[in-house]
């Protein structure tokens, strides 16, 4: 499995972005999918994740209510759709994929990463 993000760009504060992962290989709907984000100096962090059907999504308390996330099992894509935009959520974005009967909010339990898109909002 192969992921490539991308979507990720410069935006005032209060604007929105679209993230896109491309997911390759057969077994894609079989996958759970996650967000995470790096801001220089921080931790890695959970934003978001959707599971392999679509039924269910998982958020981030920092991004509740202004990011969404779905995914199309036929076009083999997850989108984060990031509104109300803070400064704060300038990152790194990257999306990963992992088995899971449930999901989950930290990274060990994903196995397989694509490169980052960088996020900046301006305040």
């Amino acid at each position: 499995v192969q992921l490539q993000a991308s979507g990720g760009g410069l935006v005032q504060a209060g604007g929105s972005l679209r993230l896109s992962c491309a997911v390759s290989g057969r077994t894609f709907r079989n996958y759970a999918v996650g967000w995470f984000r790096q801001a220089p100096g921080r931790e890695r962090e959970f934003v978001s994740a959707i599971s392999w059907s679509g039924g269910e999504t998982s958020y981030a308390n920092s991004v509740k209510g202004r990011f969404t996330i779905s995914r199309d099992n036929v076009t083999k894509s997850v989108h984060l759709h990031m509104g109300s935009l803070k400064p704060e959520d300038s990152a790194v974005y990257r999306c990963a994929a992992g088995l899971m009967p449930r999901l989950y909010n930290y990274p060990e339990r994903y196995n397989y990463w694509g490169q980052g898109t960088l996020v900046t909002v301006s305040s």
